[in-house]
């Protein structure tokens, strides 16, 4: 076994041994999950808020918590992000929060290998992914990061557990999820009124550039296949 799988596996047992033998640590990460796996965006902004002076960096360690575990809706906390510290301050603190969370989860997927990301996702998941990037290789991220309906972590997953370097993948991340990151800032710190409206309608626009850049992509590269043949 590698150092970098025992320093790891080391981590996660003192980490999981805080959790179940630490009561205020068990509470606190108990009702973080549960108050964003409700979908709830008021809750959730109340719940962020009700930590004051240390907001910002409670509101860190949910981002990066929802990327290592799937049923937690990053955009949940980038608009309650936007909602309690304005748009611009908002966007900076979901961006980098989702930054960190995606180089923790490639790394785990790097040093603990298919196996135990499987376990921690689903092998029916990691698979959907990989037919994206045996077709689309070092741009697969860039893909995947704009689509809304992608799930964040798993793509981050999938991506350690390819010849993918690190640096690649980080920059691929930050640029994919930069645009989402504004505009849901944006919509977040205006959610009234017509902001809901504005919501669902940039959620369909991502959606549809998307699929047709994917089609026109497998387009072409069928067309180059054939004009090998």
């Amino acid at each position: 076994m590698k150092k970098s799988q025992i320093a790891l596996i080391v981590t996660i047992v003192v980490l999981l041994l805080i959790y179940f033998f630490v009561a205020p640590v068990n509470s606190f990460v108990n009702e973080s999950v549960g108050a964003m796996k409700a979908v709830n965006l008021e809750d959730t902004i109340e719940y962020i808020r009700s930590y004051g002076s240390v907001a910002a960096v409670v509101s860190f360690f949910l981002m990066v918590l929802q990327s290592i575990l799937s049923p937690i809706p990053a955009f949940l906390i980038t608009l309650s992000n936007a909602a309690i510290f304005g748009w611009a301050w908002g966007a900076l603190l979901s961006w980098s929060s989702a930054m960190a969370g995606a180089a923790l989860c490639f790394y785990i997927a790097r040093i603990l290998g298919r196996d135990v990301v499987a376990k921690i996702t689903s092998e029916t998941a990691l698979k959907s992914l990989d037919g994206f990037f045996e077709k689309y290789g070092k741009h697969t991220i860039l893909v995947c990061r704009l689509l809304p309906f992608m799930s964040f972590d798993i793509v981050s997953y999938a991506a350690g557990l390819t010849s993918m370097k690190f640096w690649p993948f980080f920059i691929a991340t930050g640029i994919g999820q930069l645009p989402a990151t504004l505009v849901y800032s944006y919509i977040g710190q205006n959610f009234g009124g017509g902001g809901k409206q504005l919501f669902v309608g940039l959620l369909s626009l991502f959606a549809i550039t998307i699929v047709i850049y994917i089609v026109k992509s497998v387009y072409n590269d069928r067309n180059k296949e054939k004009a090998m043949d």
